[in-house]
């Protein structure tokens, strides 16, 4: 059996309603994990919660404790993430992972952006990841270590025209992942990235408005070089896999799940 040992295991997990947050949310309860999720609106949590739950039951066929809680936060702001890791810790006693998955695509070209919108998606996709990562680090400390998993995109290593500003953002979230890589290793705390390509998710849903997101994923698709658009529950799994007693070699480094779509490593 291959056991990847985070039953018991406390997770946090930022921007975990729906989408790829969601399956990773599930993945690690399916595992036994205890789980916390975060968003902005608590009738979303609400119904995620739910759902995990009864997905999570409906799959190990048993009557199994399962423990997902969500609580709201809105992670660009400073008191919300205190707050959310006050809860979080209270609630299971410590943390041992951390999934800054919070984030939304915002790709436009320089002259079209002003400084208010370089702004935003600053204190979503790096600050957010600071902030959380200072807050749970003593509790990581206290357990022996830990594992934080810091969500990105291709365009972080590689940007293309007209990514601004998320391609600065997440280059600065890889420099981030490999910096407290190489400041807490002697502690057990590893971090690492995940760099997402096109993968299904909430928000191709929504940009499909009216239309079958079938017909646009199979678009996406030409552009991947194995030919099709991810599943949620993929990223789900590396996540697990990286946080994970089989992962424990692993870190500071940023790995690409795009199908090949990244002209780099």
């Amino acid at each position: 059996m291959f056991d990847l040992g985070l039953k018991n295991k406390v997770v946090l997990i930022t921007g975990g309603s729906d989408g790829l947050g969601r399956a990773t949310a599930k993945r690690f309860a399916l595992e036994g994990a205890k789980v916390v999720i975060c968003a902005r609106r608590a009738d979303h949590l609400l119904q995620a919660e739910d759902d995990i739950i009864k997905e999570v039951s409906e799959y190990l066929g048993q009557d199994p404790k399962i423990e997902v809680v969500g609580y709201p936060a809105d992670v660009t702001d400073a008191e919300d993430c205190l707050k959310l890791v006050s809860n979080a810790t209270s609630k299971f006693g410590g943390i041992d992972f951390l999934i800054n998955n919070a984030g939304a695509s915002a790709a436009e070209s320089l002259e079209k952006l002003d400084e208010a919108e370089w702004l935003a998606d600053f204190h979503l996709k790096v600050m957010s990841a600071v902030r959380l990562s200072k807050l749970v680090i003593p509790f990581m400390r206290k357990r022996g270590g830990g594992c934080i998993i810091n969500a990105s995109i291709g365009g972080g290593k590689a940007p293309a025209a007209g990514s601004l500003p998320t391609s600065v953002m997440r280059s600065a979230g890889l420099n981030l992942t490999k910096s407290l890589a190489n400041e807490f290793a002697s502690e057990q705390i590893r971090v690492n990235a995940v760099c997402i390509g096109l993968i299904k998710s909430m928000q191709w849903v929504r940009r499909a408005g009216n239309e079958d997101p079938r017909e646009l994923y199979d678009e996406m698709a030409k552009r991947v070089p194995l030919g099709r658009v991810g599943e949620a529950e993929e990223y789900a799994d590396l996540v697990a896999f990286l946080c994970s007693e089989r992962a424990t070699f692993i870190t500071g480094t940023a790995i690409n799940l795009d199908g090949g779509m990244c002209p780099v490593v």
